[in-house]
């Protein structure tokens, strides 16, 4: 479920296999895909872009004054 929430949502990775093949071992060269795509590819680039914003996104909103740190504050002001 997480995997589909990066995914799909935040789109933020790519898929390395199927998540009916989760138990098998994941090779060096079925990586090495997955990175060359990353690496290579305009998509690697979007994700990376996507990566960018949300790490940037959920810095904000943990300062002082950020989304987070006031829901905490709040939270604690009423408990």
């Amino acid at each position: 479920m997480l995997s589909l929430i990066v995914m799909e949502i935040l789109k933020t990775c790519l898929l390395v296999r199927e998540w009916k093949k989760h138990k098998e071992l994941v090779t060096a060269s079925i990586i090495e895909n997955v990175v060359r795509k990353l690496m290579a590819l305009e998509e690697g680039d979007e994700i990376r872009k996507r990566a960018e914003e949300l790490g940037a996104a959920v810095r904000e909103s943990i300062e002082k004054g950020g989304a987070s740190q006031l829901e905490l504050d709040s939270y604690i002001a009423h408990n």
